[in-house]
């Protein structure tokens, strides 16, 4: 399950700057986001869901991180990746532009995590 938790750490940290960088490259363009864009924010947030959720299950079975820390740079990558659901503003690019930034954030703090691991 620890090997799961590494390879999923290493498939947030890059599919959530890929998918911040795809979600602010169509925020520039007029058309805003097309059903790709939004898979694949839809796609990072998942991963991160499925981290936390392995994280969990590792906890359950009493396997801790040496830094306690890293609890907290997950719960705060979870927290990023829910945040625009409740805060975006409902104008479309603005919208994207948040989607983008919350997947972005939650990429550098699964950085961090995957540093006090």
């Amino acid at each position: 399950m620890l090997t799961a938790h590494h390879i999923v750490a290493f498939l947030v940290i890059s599919v959530s700057f890929v998918a911040a960088a795809v979600a602010f490259v169509s925020a520039q363009r007029l058309r805003g986001a097309g059903r790709i864009v939004t898979q694949i924010l839809a796609f990072a947030q998942t991963i991160v869901v499925a981290q936390v959720a392995l994280g969990l299950v590792l906890v359950g079975e009493h396997r801790r991180p040496h830094d306690p820390l890293h609890y907290t740079y997950g719960t705060l990558a979870l927290f990023s990746t829910f945040s625009p659901w409740l805060y975006a503003p409902a104008e479309p690019r603005r919208r994207l532009v948040w989607f983008g930034g919350a997947t972005l954030v939650a990429g550098a703090l699964a950085i961090r995590a995957y540093m006090t691991a």
